[in-house]
């Protein structure tokens, strides 16, 4: 399958919607810089979306679903069983992620790419089935370049769904039994760093878990060294479908302009990777939170981002992000709504 579509130009933020919101925000009834954050947020938010206005009312919130063979080598507290149970779950609207959609008033779907079980027709749930969850990575590449190229080519679909749907920032989750294996494979090849300072207990394994875990990843990073010479290629052999699906999502809504939430550790092991490949697309990622997961610090710094909360989340699902939109709304409505020290007849800082 032809994959090349991943790396087409980004589109380029607006210079001068970031100018203008830069003066807006200098105009504003407060002290410059009393809004912390809020003020770089807001000032983004303008260049990504070119207004001076800018706006995440309408949200789009996609979680990508799919099995991992590598669960086989008992990496996961959980069964795989797992991951089926939970898309019913989302698509009942059970769900975390569900609830923070809801309270953002924010479009939802699933996206199932591979359960180990089958699953019937339900709301909600694309069905993108590309196979019953991936090969196990400790013995083969978890993928064919053909059920990569499924797999991408999924993650560019929903976001041309939420462009459809006029959506003005997209959210990522993920939904997998033992992702974390994949995720932490990623970023040990992407980052340079030793999978002992990256591997964490994921669902809630001990400490002995944890290690029987970080070797299993050890081992299977030297089976594949010389073969993942490429971001396309480490995804291949080591990551999930659901998060090459990720992968391509972050992509195709950097292309179209679309502002991204990235969530936690799975989807910002899927950041990486999409940053390997178009370098700039950093400049459309806004970074939820900071994982309870013992890696995503070492992520984050690779990445040379700051996250924006910080609640002792390890979830998945897009939960992080979902409360984190909340912030970014926050961001727009002073930005957009306070009132300039002309219009309120308030006396400006001595100069």
């Amino acid at each position: 399958m032809n994959f090349d579509w991943i790396n087409q130009h980004l589109s380029q933020l607006n210079q001068t919607a970031q100018t203008e919101g830069l003066d807006r925000q200098g105009q504003l009834t407060k002290p410059p810089g009393s809004l912390g954050s809020l003020e770089a947020i807001a000032v983004r938010l303008c260049a990504m979306q070119g207004t001076g206005t800018p706006s995440v009312d309408n949200a789009q919130v996609v979680v990508f679903a799919g099995d991992h063979g590598i669960a086989e080598e008992g990496v996961s507290a959980f069964p795989q069983v797992v991951t089926g149970e939970m898309v019913k779950n989302f698509s009942r609207g059970g769900a975390a992620i569900c609830a923070l959609a809801r309270q953002n008033n924010a479009q939802f779907e699933v996206v199932n790419l591979g359960t180990v079980v089958d699953l019937p027709v339900m709301a909600h749930v694309v069905n993108s089935t590309i196979m019953a969850g991936t090969a196990n990575f400790a013995q083969q590449a978890a993928m064919t370049e053909e059920q990569l190229g499924q797999a991408l080519a999924a993650g560019k679909a929903s976001v041309d769904r939420a462009a459809a749907n006029r959506a003005t920032i997209f959210i990522g989750g993920d939904m997998g039994i033992a992702n974390t294996s994949a995720a932490t494979a990623l970023a040990a090849w992407a980052t340079g760093q030793s999978v002992t300072s990256l591997v964490g207990p994921g669902t809630g394994l001990d400490a002995d878990g944890v290690s029987h875990k970080g070797k299993v990843i050890e081992a299977a990073l030297a089976t594949h060294s010389e073969q993942m010479s490429s971001p396309v290629e480490a995804l291949r052999h080591v990551g999930g479908l659901e998060i090459a699906a990720l992968v391509g999502a972050y992509i195709r809504a950097a292309q179209l302009g679309i502002t991204i939430l990235v969530d936690g550790f799975i989807t910002t092991s899927a950041a990486i990777i999409a940053a390997k490949i178009q370098p700039e697309i950093t400049q459309w990622m806004f970074f939820a939170h900071a994982s309870a997961e013992p890696g995503h610090q070492t992520m984050m710094a690779s990445i040379g981002a700051d996250t924006i909360l910080d609640l002792g989340m390890r979830l998945g699902e897009g939960s992080g992000a979902g409360v984190a939109l909340s912030i970014l709304k926050s961001a727009c409505v002073t930005h957009n709504e306070m009132a300039t020290f002309a219009e309120a007849a308030v006396s400006e800082k001595s100069a």
